[in-house]
């Protein structure tokens, strides 16, 4: 989700713009709460300041580098993360107090945040060579996951003895969303945060076809893995492009350099506030040196 200034408070942002006026937005006992209070309200309050300088600072991002989203990728990464959700999708959202479309925006917001990064980044010879040292290219593993070190010992000698790794994952994986899919899980590379660690190394040192011949300890339990495609990882100029949407992700993840480039979009975009009681809401970012190449 958001990084940095970008993790604000969202509720109410819709209105705190909305033209002052005594119209009501609220009863109670039959007194009305106008519009008037209500913005008043909000632009005394934290949150209210906050949510107006998100406001100010995606409507930037919207304009700089909007043609740079397409909804197209907003879109398939939704589709990601509900796939790997899966009936869980609508707990989530409720748990993090958001409708699917307040998801989806925010998504999208996001990939303008990493689209900034992107053009503001000057990705040397040398960041990318780097960044290869841990790049792994998105694999496609099964999995058997078990409680005890002596079941998945028992599932390898059945595969050493010539038995189905499907049937295998049917008969005693644990996990219920990829027992039925022959332990099949959605391929993933380096940047993975949601596996164990564990598991990932375990993963990337199969070559397509082998399976690990000890059981894997995880914070699950233990592991029998099976690789179905390990691509060639090839050089760091085969995969530069992937190289330099790591290094955004890494770079979107550090809250100076997020305000670094949110100082440059506010700055490129002349933003101005025009309350006098909300001149502050963008201090955080004058304080702010440019970002650096």
């Amino acid at each position: 989700m958001k990084k940095g200034f970008v993790i604000l408070a969202g509720i109410g942002a819709g209105l705190i713009l909305s033209a002052c006026s005594s119209q009501s937005v609220a009863t109670i006992n039959g007194s009305n709460i106008t519009k008037d209070a209500y913005y008043q309200e909000m632009k005394e309050s934290p949150s209210g300041q906050q949510a107006l300088g998100q406001m100010i600072l995606d409507k930037g991002l919207e304009k700089q580098y909007g043609n740079k989203v397409k909804n197209t990728a907003v879109t398939r990464q939704l589709n990601t993360v509900k796939k790997q959700y899966g009936a869980s999708f609508s707990a989530f959202l409720t748990q993090n107090g958001l409708t699917a479309s307040q998801y989806k925006r925010n998504l999208k917001e996001d990939l303008l945040l990493k689209a900034a990064i992107k053009a503001n980044t000057k990705f040397t010879p040398g960041m990318l060579k780097q960044q290869f040292k841990h790049y792994q290219p998105k694999v496609t593993v099964n999995q058997i996951l078990v409680s005890k070190k002596a079941t998945a010992q028992k599932v390898i000698d059945q595969l050493n003895a010539g038995h189905s790794f499907a049937k295998l994952a049917t008969a005693y994986s644990t996990d219920a969303a990829t027992k039925k899919k022959s332990g099949r899980i959605s391929p993933f590379d380096n940047t993975n945060t949601t596996l164990d660690p564990n598991f990932k190394k375990a993963a990337f040192k199969l070559k397509t076809g082998q399976y690990t011949k000890t059981p894997v300890k995880t914070q699950y339990g233990y592991e029998v893995i099976q690789m179905v495609n390990h691509p060639a990882k090839g050089t760091h100029q085969n995969h530069k492009e992937a190289l330099k949407n790591q290094i955004v992700d890494t770079k979107a993840a550090d809250n100076n350099t997020v305000h670094a480039v949110a100082t440059k979009v506010l700055k490129r975009g002349k933003a101005t506030v025009h309350d006098k009681q909300l001149q502050n809401v963008l201090a955080g970012f004058e304080k702010t040196s440019s970002p650096k190449a």
